[in-house]
């Protein structure tokens, strides 16, 4: 994100294009009411994910439980202060006693499983390359035979110190240890920052952010998490940030953020809170996370009086068993895209923006909206300077199986329509998620890389006989 954020007002008279300033509410021209101009949709829209647009009053759209019927959440609690249910409405059994502290698991891998890299120094070849796991016996010590004298010991010349299990390796030669100041020792090669490219699997969905081609540092942030509900179903969470790059310490604000909202979320789910209800709590913990950054002294040291606080957008997507919940705050999106692709994709979320409250107000069409150079001046934000958070949360009950791509707009800028955004979806998308993540991050990559990229992909599985649809 490129653009400081601004407060959305109508700029020009919808009768006679007369200049207006902030706060008019009659133009000073021709007389015409302001106030009539059609205000931002309600929250909780109806949207099409089939293609048909339900009228309201026909469609059953689940919401949570402590609302006013309407998806707007009443009093918000913390999801500690819910009593846990299973999917029924019945208490949850009381929790088993603890069991005593033992050492963690270790992860192993698969046997025969290899694992994969990524090249950073050639940019033109694959970006996945196989690197094969040793045998272990290649690398075990060989059994002493009876009667045999022990092998000799190689000259000390030829054994060369191989790199400490801590210590970074090379992403260039993969054999040289990288020194502190960023560099290999071996070839020299200068080493990625962590943030500049990310890749997260957990479970059934997987994450990739870049820095892109023309920022100097990677200012997105995603969180992605599987759980189970009270029943056992299974739950999985993403949520992506774009922090502001006008503000100060936009990274840190689209870290906070992300954290604050995952965990948020994935300890609410397995205690039985509605996934409408805690999304919304989560939008409401990411916003105290980013707050908190505004506060701390290292801020108040960093920014000089004409500063303004640091921030981010937020969107994020919940998919439980026949169930989407989608939430968000700014411009980064939600699409639907249905694994039969002969059915329509859908975009699930609208933007906070000037462009979509343009739109919104009958004063431009998309088209020209988004041509406009103000498109991506966004009228909602975290942080301690937003004028007012208003989270958004909407849920969807898909009749069949497809993908849900949770993306910053460094890659919705280059498929912007939902139908453009399936087509840049592989096939495979639900199968390999991580692969499709790839898929997606190169294609804004490709278009020029203005921007920091970031996107997460949610399978959503076929709903079971008998789920209803919307």
């Amino acid at each position: 994100m490129s653009q400081m954020p601004q407060q959305a007002a109508v700029s020009k008279c919808p009768s006679c294009e007369e200049p207006l300033e902030p706060g008019d509410r009659f133009c000073g021209a021709c007389g015409y009411d302001l106030s009539v101009v059609p205000a931002r949709p309600e929250d909780s829209p109806t949207l099409a994910i089939h293609g048909v647009v339900p009228a309201p009053d026909d469609v059953d759209w689940p919401v949570a439980r402590d609302s006013d019927g309407h998806g707007h959440p009443a009093p918000v609690h913390a999801a500690a202060e819910l009593p846990g249910t299973d999917s029924g409405g019945s208490p949850l059994p009381p929790p088993p006693p603890a069991a005593p502290p033992s050492a963690p698991a270790v992860p192993v891998a698969p046997a025969g499983a290899p694992a994969t890299g990524v090249r950073f120094d050639r940019p033109g070849e694959p970006e996945e390359y196989p690197l094969q796991a040793p045998d272990p016996r290649l690398t075990a010590e060989p059994a002493p035979v009876p009667g045999q004298a022990p092998a000799p010991e190689p000259a000390a010349a030829s054994r060369q110190p191989a790199p400490a299990a801590a210590e970074k390796v090379c992403v260039a030669c993969r054999a040289g240890r990288v020194d502190d100041d960023g560099y290999c020792e071996n070839c020299g090669h200068a080493q990625p920052r962590e943030r500049d490219h990310m890749e997260q699997e957990s479970g059934p969905i997987a994450a990739v952010s870049d820095r892109g081609l023309r920022h100097h540092r990677n200012e997105d942030a995603f969180s992605v998490g599987c759980t189970a509900l009270p029943d056992g179903a299974p739950a999985s969470v993403a949520i992506v940030c774009d922090g502001v790059s006008s503000a100060t310490r936009p990274d840190d604000a689209s870290l906070a953020a992300s954290r604050a909202a995952g965990e948020t979320l994935l300890g609410a789910l397995p205690r039985g809170t509605h996934p409408q209800q805690a999304m919304h709590d989560a939008i409401l913990a990411a916003s105290q996370a980013v707050n908190a950054l505004a506060d701390e002294p290292a801020t108040a040291r960093e920014q000089a009086p004409h500063q303004n606080a640091p921030a981010c957008t937020l969107v994020g997507a919940v998919v439980t068993a026949g169930l989407l919940v989608v939430g968000w705050v700014g411009d980064s999106r939600v699409y639907w895209v249905p694994a039969d692709r002969t059915t329509p994709p859908a975009r699930l979320t609208e933007d906070d923006s000037w462009a979509a409250q343009m739109v919104a107000a009958g004063l431009m069409n998309e088209a020209e909206a988004y041509a406009d150079e103000r498109a991506h001046a966004i009228t909602g934000w975290l942080g301690a300077d937003a004028y007012e958070l208003e989270p958004h949360t909407a849920s969807f009950k898909p009749d069949r199986p497809g993908v849900v791509v949770v993306c910053t707009d460094g890659l919705w800028n280059y498929a912007e329509s939902a139908e453009e955004m399936a087509e840049a979806v592989p096939l495979d998308a639900a199968a390999r998620p991580l692969h499709g993540a790839r898929v997606l991050v190169g294609h804004a990559l490709d278009g020029g890389g203005h921007d920091n990229v970031t996107v997460a992909l949610l399978p959503f599985p076929a709903p079971s006989q008998g789920a209803g649809s919307a």
